[in-house]
C-alpha cells in the first residue's frame, strides 16, 4: 500500500496554505515529509541527490499549491510532483553519466532501509532482503517496480511517465520480479552478481 494513502491534510489547511499562511505550510510539510522522502529514496538511491529532489518537491508544492483544485487526494497531487521530479532526474544525461562512473568503479547501489525499525525482527529481516534485491535493479526498472507494486500506478500511467509504452512497463516489471525471486531464493551467504557487475 502506498504511504501516500495515510496522508491526512484537512481541506481548511490546504485553503490556508493557498492563502499564504506559514503555519499551514508547516502543517503540510509535517504531514508529507516522511512519505515523500521515502518515495524519493526508493527511486533515487543517492542520498545527496534525493535530498535535493526532496527540497525541490516541497518548493514546487508550496509555490504551486494554488493549482490544486481539490479534485483527487491532496497526497496524490503531492506524490505526482515527487514522482515527476525523480523520473525527470533518472532520464537526465547527468544521471546516466553517474551510472557510467559507478560501473567503472564496479560499485553497487546502496541499500536504503528506512522503515525496518518499527517492524518485528523477522519482518525487518525480510524487508531488508527485499530492499537489497531492489537495490540490484537498474534505476528505471526499480522505479517501475516501486510505482506499480507499492504506489499503485498502472502500466499505462508508468509508461506515460517514462515516455514509453505500457508494454515497456510490463516487461520491466516481469524481468524485475524474476530477478528478485532469483536473489531472494538464493541460500544465505551465497554470492550474487548485481547490475553493476560485468559478470551478470
Amino acid at each position: 500500500m502506498s504511504h501516500f494513502q495515510g496522508i491526512e491534510v484537512a481541506a481548511e489547511v490546504v485553503r490556508a496554505a493557498q492563502a499564504g499562511e506559514s503555519r499551514a505550510h508547516e502543517a503540510i510539510y509535517r504531514a508529507c515529509r516522511r512519505p515523500i522522502y521515502t518515495l524519493i529514496r526508493r527511486l533515487v538511491v543517492r542520498a545527496a541527490i534525493a535530498d535535493e529532489l526532496f527540497q525541490e518537491t516541497f518548493i514546487e508544492v508550496l509555490r504551486n499549491i494554488g493549482a490544486y483544485t481539490g479534485e483527487g487526494a491532496f497526497g496524490g497531487w503531492v506524490r505526482s510532483i515527487a514522482v515527476s521530479k525523480c523520473l525527470m532526474y533518472l532520464r537526465s544525461p547527468w544521471h546516466r553519466s553517474l551510472l557510467y562512473l559507478d560501473n567503472d568503479d564496479e560499485s553497487t547501489a546502496p541499500v536504503v532501509l528506512l522503515d525496518g525499525a518499527s517492524l518485528p525482527e523477522a519482518q525487518a529481516a525480510a524487508s531488508a532482503d527485499v530492499e537489497r534485491a531492489l537495490a540490484t535493479l537498474p534505476a528505471l526498472t526499480r522505479s517501475v517496480v516501486w510505482l506499480h507494486d507499492v504506489e499503485g500506478y498502472t502500466h499505462a500511467e508508468i509508461g506515460r511517465l517514462l515516455g514509453r509504452t505500457a508494454s515497456f512497463s510490463k516487461s520491466q516489471l516481469a524481468r524485475a520480479h524474476a530477478r528478485m525471486r532469483e536473489l531472494l531464493e538464493q541460500p544465505a551467504g551465497s554470492t550474487s552478481c548485481t547490475h553493476a557487475s560485468s559478470t551478470c
